[in-house]
């Protein structure tokens, strides 16, 4: 994951695409949500391990999914609840810098990636 594992705040592994999971590239987002997504959101989710948050996440940290990192540049009030709860929150690959939905993680602009069963998704800093 990321260098050093004393610097995650998260990590997980997705175990499930859903069907449509892959249809909000189109607006550079992501919805990661735990095993227990409802049958209604199931299909638009990357279904993940719901796993402890261990610290804040914050801005200027980084989110790593598989070999790829994107800096964080915003956070919703509600992703480290949401994130720790329910493994829920979308991901916005637009570089906003100003959080404009509670459970959104705003990271910098970069290529979508593409996500298959297995992947690796990290949040921490690193040096």
């Amino acid at each position: 994951m990321l260098n050093n594992k004393q610097e995650l705040v998260f990590e997980t592994q997705v175990i499930e695409v859903g069907q449509e999971a892959q249809d909000f590239s189109a607006i550079n987002m992501l919805i990661l949500f735990g095993q227990e997504a409802p049958d209604a959101l199931r299909s638009s989710c990357y279904i993940i391990n719901v796993q402890p948050v261990k610290a804040a996440i914050t801005t200027g940290m980084q989110l790593k999914i598989n070999d790829t990192s994107y800096q964080i540049t915003a956070v919703g009030d509600e992703v480290q609840r949401n994130l720790t709860n329910l493994g829920h929150i979308a991901i916005s690959f637009t570089g906003k810098t100003t959080a404009e939905l509670p459970g959104t993680l705003y990271v910098e602009q970069g290529d979508y990636p593409v996500i298959e069963a297995g992947a690796a998704i990290a949040i921490g800093t690193l040096r």
